[in-house]
């Protein structure tokens, strides 16, 4: 079997806190040179990693999904589950949204930048980013995100903190 032959040789990578999938997946890809379409066949998986990647999760990932992912990748499902949206709660696939604020301390795209019902981050209270705020490039998915900045304009993500507006919350 082919997941039992790959597995010898794979860099494990660890998930970040409240680090979505397509980030997970893109770093692991990275790590061990892989392409969507050779680990989803490594995995078994098809051309579901590469949907997986762009946050198209219609339908959801199955256990038995999540179980041969989980193989190939050493990670725990019920880690891998908490990489997505919470079961019943939309996604915005796009546009892909950041906190720089949350970036400075954890270099990684969060997953519950992505849900429908977030509109600022709650840890700051500031209003996401959906563009580079120097040139106006709208974010690659995490999966594409190989270093921490724009893809066009080379713009730190951490020095986009300053261009958040702070959000006043009622509660």
């Amino acid at each position: 079997m082919e997941v039992l032959e790959i597995q010898s040789w794979l860099f494990q990578i660890k998930p970040l806190e409240g680090e979505s999938l397509s980030h997970f997946l893109g770093r692991f890809r990275r790590a061990n040179d892989l392409t969507p379409h050779g680990f989803g066949k490594a995995a078994g998986l098809g051309g579901a990693i590469a949907r997986w990647e762009k946050f198209r999760f219609n339908p959801p990932p199955s256990r038995q999904q999540l179980a041969a992912l989980a193989v190939v990748v050493a990670v725990d499902v019920d880690r891998l589950k908490q990489m997505l949206p919470p079961l019943g709660v939309g996604m915005k696939m796009e546009p892909i949204r950041l906190c720089a604020a949350c970036y400075v301390e954890s270099p990684c795209h969060k997953i519950k930048w992505q849900l429908k019902v977030t509109q600022r981050c709650a840890s700051h209270n500031l209003s996401l980013l959906s563009e580079c705020p120097n040139c106006g490039a709208r974010f690659k998915h995490p999966a594409l995100w190989v270093d921490p900045w724009c893809h066009r304009c080379f713009f730190r993500f951490t020095d986009m903190v300053k261009y958040q507006k702070f959000v006043y919350s009622l509660l």
